[in-house]
């Protein structure tokens, strides 16, 4: 029996257990391959000895409903970067691909079905140059890969999103308050783009527009005048005034420091309440609720439609490509359409201008 590992890299994401089932199960229907995961990520193979689970029927039944994955995930130990202590006790970071693609070859594996976003895929890029046949999955909550038009987990989180906003508009009213409400996405506001039309927001701040306090204040003063009495802001995690810089706090070890974002909702109440806002503020972080729990049928039915084509490119011996959802049709692109710049909110698109056609304000 030839072997694959599978692996599951950075945030978790509703219908990563589906992709995990589905490759499963397309290779034992083809009886020729047997699959094995890789635990926390890549880390599972660097461990000595290597921690690693063989991957059955038995143990992949009914996982297609359940959020996370049963691989475990981390966005440490980033293999390109990878932290190692000198003897002075400094640290410094250094390229192991080379080394990680041997030790993948010599565990056995014919190919690794690599499963992350844009992260994970330039490590599959780079295990892919050292000689690894690898198949890539794309996996981000924040639908922002270029080569891609959806990525499961995506519809999950906006229907999240969009159940929790619309819980808030009702308290919103009730108490003719203003309801600051903080979705995730980094530098993409699909989340929060997608969650104020669905939800009918007042007020979008994204990323890609900086935001001028003055003109959220214009329409909020106009919704108070009108005596509509209460507004909805949905604002992204990675949203910033202009001029300014995105709010998040250092995270990590001294080996793999990084920006966490969050917290921007409370900045924004601070600066409304110090513009003379005319009603009480009040914000919400949704926070991880919104990369939790059962994914949405088409989450799962799209996870299970890349799992099913990343084995198929396993038979084809395709490898240095990744899985693609494009104009309706899982294909496949190569790895290097994946490593252009990420898919941001183009000012022309579509679904922003119905969102000012609808009412809604950016703040510019």
């Amino acid at each position: 029996m030839k072997k694959i590992l599978v692996s599951t890299g950075g945030g978790d994401c509703p219908g990563l257990n589906a992709v995990i089932r589905a490759v499963t199960k397309s290779a034992q229907h083809s009886g020729e391959w047997e699959v094995w995961g890789s635990m926390e990520a890549l880390n599972g193979v660097m461990q000595d000895p290597p921690d690693l689970i063989r991957l059955t029927d038995e143990n992949t039944a009914g996982i297609h409903v359940k959020g996370g994955t049963i691989l475990k995930t981390t966005n440490l130990g980033n293999p390109l970067e990878y932290p190692v202590q000198q003897a002075d006790g400094s640290w410094v970071k250094m390229d192991i691909t080379p080394k990680l693609a041997e030790r993948i070859r010599s565990l056995g594996f014919e190919v690794l079905i690599n499963i992350g976003g844009d992260g994970s895929q330039r490590i599959s890029q780079a295990l892919w140059e050292n000689g690894l046949p690898v198949i890539g999955v794309p996996k981000t909550i924040d639908n922002d890969l270029h080569a891609t038009d959806l990525t499961f987990g995506f519809t999950t989180a906006v229907q999240i999103a969009t159940d929790s906003f619309d819980k808030l508009v009702t308290t919103a009213e009730s108490h003719h308050r203003v309801m600051i409400m903080e979705v995730m996405g980094r530098d993409a506001g699909w989340i929060a783009l997608q969650t104020a039309v669905a939800g009918g927001a007042e007020i979008c701040l994204i990323p890609e527009i900086p935001f001028d306090l003055e003109k959220i204040m214009e329409t909020i003063r106009e919704r108070y005048k009108t005596g509509r009495g209460f507004v909805n802001i949905v604002i992204a995690e990675g949203a910033k005034p202009k001029g300014g810089k995105v709010i998040g706090v250092r995270s990590g070890n001294k080996a793999e420091e990084h920006i966490k974002l969050g917290g921007v909702a409370n900045y924004l109440r601070v600066l409304l309440e110090e513009a003379g806002c005319p009603a009480q503020v009040r914000a919400t972080i949704l926070g991880h609720v919104q990369r939790g729990g059962t994914p949405v049928a088409f989450d799962r039915i799209l996870a299970t439609a890349m799992g099913v084509k990343a084995f198929e490119l396993v038979e084809e011996g395709s490898w240095g490509r990744m899985v693609s959802f494009k104009n309706n049709e899982v294909t496949s692109v190569a790895f290097s359409e994946v490593e252009k710049q990420p898919k941001l909110v183009n000012p022309d698109h579509y679904l922003l201008r119905i969102a000012r056609s609808s009412g809604i304000s950016f703040g510019d």
